[in-house]
């Protein structure tokens, strides 16, 4: 079946008047710009390229991925594209060369782009979003010949799709700190289910000397615990969560003798150890919460996305 029309300009390589073209593929669009711009058939079959920078297109795939009102040039055989083209760009890209090299601000381009087609939004970078998102209201009515109130709902749409991309790159992350999280869970679950059926040489018992009522001040945290503790600049971040719960559980002046440190500076530690747990856990809580979120929200049509919009 054939796909649905698109939109495209094409012109010859030193020719002036460009043409409308629909078509639905590349093979298509080849045939008709040969007709429009009456080219010889013993000088096909022609060559498509991109009028901004001379790219060939002849992929079909890549055809398809162009958007609307795209500016080809037909090279005849033996023709070469020219750098000195008559203008650059496509139609949702860029103005010609001219009205750029005048010092056309960046903002009047991207809302021709939003006035040729308003789902360009969704093809435009977090910068451009930016960009007209800043712009002052009524600037940006005038250029697009819209009112105040149409332009403000722009530009609410436009700062949600800003939101929605930085959203999901936190998301993103949190799910990514999630399943490091279930990694190392299972990593201490095996290690559990293998301390059941073998002696814990790990677990060494340290003693640290006699306290001053007379009884020795004993930790049962590994080397390993201990050796990160003492060494690491910040080891509550280098430790798994269930040797963060076994410092917590240990007496603050065992630690403190275990590690040769002054009490308060042990406690300090704890402190320290109690916090990275609490904000693990808030992580995950958060992801729980962005996930049940998720399942919440519907899908709009465009319409809709903008009336909703103006609703908030």
């Amino acid at each position: 079946m054939a796909g649905p029309l698109k939109r495209c300009l094409v012109r010859r390589r030193d020719g002036r008047q460009q043409h409308g073209v629909a078509a639905s593929c590349l093979r298509e669009l080849r045939d008709k710009a040969s007709g429009v711009l009456a080219i010889d058939k013993a000088r096909e079959p022609i060559t498509l390229v991109l009028a901004e920078d001379g790219t060939i297109v002849d992929d079909e795939d890549y055809f398809l991925c162009l958007p609307p009102n795209t500016k080809f040039v037909a090279l005849a055989k033996n023709e070469k594209w020219s750098g000195k083209s008559l203008d650059s760009g496509t139609a949702w890209l860029s103005e010609p060369a001219d009205e750029v090299d005048s010092g056309t601000e960046k903002w009047k381009q991207l809302a021709r782009q939003l006035k040729d087609d308003l789902s360009n939004i969704i093809l435009m970078s977090e910068e451009d979003l930016q960009v007209l998102i800043d712009v002052p209201r009524s600037d940006l009515a005038e250029e697009l010949a819209q009112s105040h109130t149409k332009i403000q709902v722009l530009q609410d749409t436009l700062q949600q799709v800003l939101d929605r991309r930085e959203e999901e790159r936190q998301s993103r992350q949190l799910l990514e700190l999630y399943l490091e999280a279930l990694k190392n869970e299972d990593h201490i679950l095996s290690k559990v289910a293998e301390s059941e059926t073998v002696p814990r040489k790990e677990m060494d018992v340290v003693d640290t000397g006699t306290s001053s009522t007379g009884t020795s001040a004993k930790t049962v945290l590994s080397d390993q615990i201990l050796a990160a503790l003492k060494e690491k600049p910040a080891p509550e971040l280098c430790l798994d969560s269930q040797d963060l719960e076994l410092v917590l559980k240990e007496d603050a002046q065992a630690l403190a003798s275990a590690l040769r440190w002054d009490k308060q500076k042990a406690e300090a530690l704890q402190q320290a150890c109690d916090q990275e747990l609490s904000r693990r856990l808030q992580q995950v809580q958060t992801l729980h919460s962005l996930r049940s979120m998720s399942k919440g929200k519907k899908t709009l049509p465009w319409g809709d996305w903008l009336s909703s919009k103006r609703k908030k």
